[in-house]
């Protein structure tokens, strides 16, 4: 079990880094405002279903390939950028919604729950961050460091479910809001598809420092 004292330090420094937006939060949010909080909510299960493979990985030593393959990480990085600019595109090609119609149609939430964690799977930032965030919380007197590591990770799973799931709300009901006005009707999949290329494009920029 990781220390107590570390551990609580742990907690205050994982919500301050959960509270700051980054690109998880940035889909989860486009997701909620183009189909409202429940999709929102599910693209955070999504999220965090990848989040676990990370912490896994990072208990087992793996993510340490893409800390020291310059291909790895090119690989995996450019997989998931092509990922987030092909959902771009999707959306871009999406029917007009019928100005008639209180809602647009939506996407199915297995869709939702599915690009939500290849897109946190394909992050090789989030592989790097959990290598170099979670080791510095752990003791070796405090017994087997992959416990220790799993346990803190866990943990920042739970804190980001919650927050993320905050975030999600909040965009949800903001989307609710705009959906009752037609012409954000017609604007809104300009924004989802521009917010995921410019994920996309981000996420090719990367590097790994």
């Amino acid at each position: 079990m990781p220390d107590p004292a570390l551990w609580g330090l742990f907690v205050v420094a994982s919500v301050v880094l959960l509270l700051t937006p980054g690109p998880a939060v940035l889909y989860i949010v486009a997701r909620s405002v183009e189909q409202g909080r429940k999709a929102g909510l599910v693209s955070v299960l999504g999220i965090h279903l990848g989040t676990i493979v990370h912490i896994t990985a990072a208990a087992v030593g793996l993510s340490a390939l893409l800390v020291s393959s310059a291909l790895a990480f090119a690989v995996v990085k450019y997989l998931g950028a092509a990922y987030l600019i092909w959902i771009g595109i999707r959306t871009f090609m999406a029917k007009d919604p019928d100005p008639e119609a209180p809602r647009i149609p939506a996407a199915p939430l297995r869709r939702v729950f599915r690009d939500g964690f290849v897109v946190n799977l394909l992050n090789p930032k989030t592989a790097i961050f959990f290598l170099a965030f979670l080791p510095q919380f752990v003791r070796p007197e405090r017994g087997a460091l992959h416990w220790q590591i799993l346990i803190l990770g866990l943990t920042f799973m739970g804190l980001g479910i919650m927050s993320d799931g905050m975030f999600a709300l909040a965009a949800g009901t903001a989307g609710d809001f705009l959906r009752r006005n037609r012409r954000f009707l017609r604007i809104q999949r300009w924004f989802a598809g521009t917010s995921f290329i410019g994920l996309g494009i981000t996420a090719a920029l990367a590097t790994r420092k």
